[in-house]
């Protein structure tokens, strides 16, 4: 068991912070004031392989394992969790597509998508199927050479301005379930596809949210991912990289709060000594420290469990993502604290990674769901031996 990051990783991890603070960290305030989607700098993102980490080389991307992603990834939202986020789960909509489209879609899309020069969203969420995905009701119905889609959903990263919807459907009869849901992927422009209003949020707001609708929209049969009804299986497995890096993003953004708050200790002064000699402050700092590395090593713990196809992989990428988003949004709130009065206003960075991080608790399933996810598996009998 080797906690050392390669030479290999380490480049990865130097590259991304170079870029965060050459491409990221000048503009992510003023994105974030603006609500501006930022394509350009997204695009010089996939120029650096940013956008298809973990994507199959036959489909343009990088294909690296997932801990490598997440040194990426950590790097990013340390500066920016909102854009880098946007970035997280468009990788995830490209290994989806890289993975299960036929060899024409793949074609055609992944290297597009791979490079940054068209971009993904991920579509599962509806008004009334949340939590409980697997009870959507939008239906993609066979005719001929093509699928015909009705329905509407929720929630859904970059609708508006992405290319390209991977899109779960129900293909099956309205009481199948899981079985009876199928993914496809969607051209963003496809005639019968209406945006709603970009939504008014707490954070994230270097990206838009809409609701997506769907009124007879067609697509070829071939945009079908993987077999009908194995939709719900490429969801699920799409979200077990979804929810590490969600929890990277958390990690990346205590990593950005954790290092402004120790320079803030050192140089802020109050009643004739530097903040840094209050050892309460100290004891503080060393706990966000702690839980921070914590929170970290099980989001590499995680990684490398799926990496390696383990059984249990699943109950580890829940398990890390409730723990790294609860973790990193307290450090965040404490460094805030730790700012007094300054954390609080948007001079200093702090107020934006809180309301940047707090929206990692509730999405790509809420802590909750986690738990239900972590203790089904630990109420088996051989759990408490297994997951350890």
């Amino acid at each position: 068991m080797d906690f050392e990051l390669t030479e290999e990783q380490r480049a990865f991890a130097d590259t991304a912070r170079a870029f965060a603070q050459a491409e990221l960290a000048p503009h992510a305030a003023e994105w974030d004031a603006a609500g501006t989607f930022p394509r350009a700098a997204i695009a010089k993102a996939g120029e650096l392989g940013f956008c298809g980490l973990y994507a199959p080389e036959n489909a343009g991307g990088l294909a690296l394992p997932r801990l490598d992603a997440t040194l990426v990834f950590e790097e990013m939202a340390a500066v920016d969790p909102s854009t880098t986020a946007f970035i997280t789960i468009h990788n995830m909509a490209t290994w989806m597509l890289g993975t299960w489209a036929t060899d024409a879609v793949r074609g055609h899309w992944g290297p597009l998508l791979a490079s940054g020069e068209k971009l993904a969203s991920y579509c599962l969420t509806e008004p009334g199927a949340g939590s409980d995905a697997a009870s959507l009701k939008t239906r993609a119905e066979r005719d001929g050479d093509e699928y015909v889609i009705n329905g509407s959903k929720a929630f859904i990263s970059g609708a508006g301005a992405t290319d390209v919807l991977v899109l779960m459907a129900r293909t099956g009869g309205p009481d199948s379930g899981a079985g009876g849901i199928s993914a496809f992927a969607v051209p963003a422009d496809t005639p019968g596809i209406h945006y709603g209003k970009k939504e008014e949020k707490m954070g994230w707001n270097s990206q838009p949210t809409r609701t997506i609708s769907f009124d007879n929209a067609r697509i070829p049969a071939d945009h079908l991912l993987g077999a009908e009804g194995e939709g719900f299986k490429i969801a699920m497995k799409g979200l077990d990289g979804g929810r590490i890096n969600i929890a990277t993003c958390s990690v990346g953004a205590a990593q950005g709060a954790l290092q402004a708050a120790q320079q803030y200790l050192q140089d802020r002064k109050q009643f004739g000594k530097t903040l840094a000699s209050f050892q309460a402050l100290q004891f503080k700092l060393a706990d966000m420290a702690t839980e921070l590395v914590a929170a970290r090593q099980m989001v590499r713990l995680a990684a490398a469990k799926l990496d390696a196809g383990a059984r249990d992989a699943s109950t580890y990428c829940a398990m890390a993502k409730r723990f790294a988003t609860d973790a990193g949004f307290t450090v965040v709130n404490e460094a805030l604290q730790l700012h007094g009065g300054y954390g609080y206003i948007r001079e200093y960075p702090l107020e934006r990674l809180l309301r940047d991080a707090r929206v990692h608790q509730i999405l790509e399933g809420t802590n909750e769901i986690m738990r239900v996810i972590i203790a089904r598996r630990m109420l088996e009998a051989d759990a408490p031996q297994a997951i350890r």
